[in-house]
């Protein structure tokens, strides 16, 4: 679940359209600088800068899908209906709200820059290209004017012929994706589109099957060869897969692991709505997310929208997102189990099975996670975190169903349950058909809106109900009790208040297959170390527990106080090449981690790392620092510790 709602949009063929730009004239304006007649500002600015105005609305529906985004940048630093980008180092490049930045990097690159190129070809200052629409449109046909000049030394009437100045228009680093943007631009010219917008503007770009692309002008760019785009699905052969492009702008372009960057985590969603509804919004420019694969509820399609050497935005942490693929499932997250069939389970394990082995990511639960496990890239975003795919994946049936047959007899069987002793490592380990649990499920006005976030801790909550079912989680108390409060996250509670058993509270909840480390016994209870504290949950004669022998603990270094918690490992500042801006490395004030608790690390210690996409002028660069980190189960989410400091 990434953070979206339904997105009212109709996009079909429309051939025999006599009138190529339909509207009133005037240009009168809304709020946030959007324009009341969209598709008379195109033909105005296509008028003016001498651009077909068919290839100017086909270039801004790829780029935006007509959208202004309310002047915010999108998650590549592109503004308005045209994507200009203005990239600066330490800005957040999102429109998701609570959600954190997803490249948050900015360089000296002509192409990350191209917003300040094209407001100097108009005279408006960059400021108003931003926020303003009209002169949004105006300066992205300025620019495209201009590549169009440089090109060909001149401005046609034919829109075949502007093929090399729309490739280059896509700010893409290599020949395959320049030219996989300018097709997808010129298949909506020969197609016709109709869209509309947010704000009930019905847009028209009317079919045009005669229009002949002069595909051949890309060789004038002098683009790198690149690694090929996927035109065959990456899926298991046991799979009905296919392989739809989500929107150029939603993902990154990269050569994993190639590139030196290791996929180790496949990491569960749920879409908190339909399968193709998925689909669309991860086509939809303006949305700036999407996953590498989506999943049909009754199993029986899969669409590829990313190819897994790609970066998909998923996960609300670009560092996740650089080791990670996303899969998203039809449903919603509080009606898990009437979603979540039998044959999503099935098609999921063969896909991930298929993924593991190709990538060599371990099948367990500290490479196989959930949304839910990932925290975001800042303290103030972790309240309003996604809790997907929730309460009701079955994790026991999917990692049964992952293990080799074998195996799996065996853990079916095996119930595990053993002595716990505090120090000892334990496997999270309740089960699910009879593991039983109420909470409550709200609906909500969000403090800071957006469909499948926690509003436990803010908010407006409307009404509420008890739902009661087979679940993958155990609450988590301050005391040895069944009475005593449900443990409060810092942040979802910051305000003091008690933890709670809204389904939406994740701080207050351990889930099956996470493992921590023993603080304390007492009778039928079990307290681990957790988010800082000692928390306690129910276990008599260990039935909720099965120990981790091989677990890997860590402690704070002697002579440390605590140990700061990250969320990112990104390398030092000095770390980074001339002409790359670094990412932000800070920790997480919010969480601590001190002298005296123990915690159990998921993986070998990981050097930092970051990426930054090819251009037309620079390759795909990836950045490896000196430091190492260790990734942690410090909650409901996995946090990271640096290495050096700790034993």
């Amino acid at each position: 679940m990434v953070g979206y709602r339904s997105l009212r949009s109709l996009v079909g063929v429309h051939a025999g359209i006599a009138v190529l730009l339909a509207g009133t004239a005037g240009h009168a304006r809304a709020a946030h600088g959007e324009v009341t007649d969209f598709q008379q500002v195109v033909a105005d600015a296509a008028r003016e800068f001498q651009v077909p105005p068919e290839v100017l609305l086909g270039v801004s529906y790829q780029a935006s899908w007509w959208e202004g985004n309310g002047g915010r940048p999108s998650t590549q630093g592109g503004y308005g209906p045209m994507h200009l980008t203005d990239t600066t180092a330490g800005k957040a490049y999102t429109n998701r709200p609570g959600e954190g930045p997803v490249d948050s990097t900015g360089t000296k690159d002509p192409s990350e820059h191209t917003l300040n190129t094209a407001a100097a070809l108009t005279g408006v200052r960059p400021e108003k290209v931003r926020t303003d629409e009209k002169e949004n449109v105006r300066a992205g046909a300025a620019l495209l004017a201009s590549y169009q000049q440089e090109t060909t030394g001149g401005r046609p009437k034919e829109a075949g012929r502007w093929y090399a100045a729309v490739a280059r228009y896509s700010q893409a680093g290599d020949q395959a994706n320049a030219a996989a943007y300018a097709d997808a631009v010129y298949t909506s010219i020969r197609t016709g589109l109709e869209h509309t917008r947010k704000d009930g503007q019905h847009i028209v770009l009317p079919a045009t099957p005669a229009v002949a692309p002069e595909q051949g002008q890309l060789a004038k760019l002098r683009l790198r060869r690149g690694t090929p785009r996927a035109e065959q699905p990456e899926c298991p052969t046991s799979l009905d897969c296919r392989f739809v492009p989500a929107a150029a702008t939603n993902y990154q372009v990269a050569s994993r692991p190639a590139n030196g960057i290791k996929i180790n985590t496949i990491v569960i969603h749920d879409i908190e709505g339909s399968y193709q509804a998925g689909i669309s919004t991860f086509q939809n420019p303006s949305s700036g997310v999407s996953a590498h694969y989506v999943m049909k509820a009754d199993g029986s399609e899969t669409t590829q929208m990313v190819p897994t050497g790609g970066i998909a935005f998923h996960s609300g942490n670009y560092w996740v997102n650089m080791h990670s693929v996303g899969i998203e499932h039809e449903g919603f997250a509080a009606q898990g189990a009437t979603w979540f069939t039998p044959a999503t389970y099935q098609a999921t394990a063969q896909l991930v099975r298929y993924l593991a082995k190709k990538f060599d990511i371990p099948l367990d639960r500290q490479h196989i996670i959930g949304h839910d496990n990932v925290l975001p890239v800042s303290g103030p975003a972790i309240p309003g975190a996604h809790w997907d795919p929730g309460p009701y994946w079955d994790w026991k049936k999917f990692m049964i169903l992952l293990s080799p047959q074998g195996k799996r007899d065996k853990e079916v069987k095996d119930h595990g349950h053993g002595t716990v002793r505090p120090g000892q490592a334990v496997t999270i380990a309740p089960g699910f058909r009879h593991n039983i649990q109420t909470v409550q499920v709200c609906d909500t006005m969000p403090a800071a809106g957006g469909a499948g976030r926690s509003t436990a801790g803010g908010g407006t909550t409307v009404a509420c109900t008890t739902q009661t079912q087979p679940s993958n989680f155990l609450f988590v108390r301050t005391a040895p009790r069944h009475d005593a409060p449900l443990f409060a996250d810092p942040t979802i509670h910051s305000d003091g208040t008690p933890g709670s058993d809204r389904i939406d509270d994740w701080g207050s909840t351990v889930v099956g297959g996470q493992q921590f480390v023993v603080a304390d016994q007492k009778g039928e209870w079990t307290a681990i170390w957790y988010t800082g504290n000692k928390v306690w949950f129910h276990n008599p004669h260990g039935r909720n527990t099965k120990p981790a022998p091989h677990a890997r603990i860590i402690r704070p270094k002697t002579g440390l106080t605590a140990v700061p918690l990250y969320s990112t490992a990104y390398p030092q500042p000095d770390e980074y090449p001339a002409g790359l801006s670094p990412s932000a490395q800070k920790p997480l004030g919010v969480y601590t981690f001190p002298q005296g608790q123990a915690y159990v690390s998921t993986a070998p210690p990981q050097h930092t790392d970051d990426f930054f996409k090819a251009t037309p002028t620079r390759p795909e660069t990836v950045v490896t620092g000196r430091d190492t980190y260790d990734l942690i189960q410090y909650n409901h989410r996995l946090a990271l510790v640096n290495h050096h400091d700790t034993r």
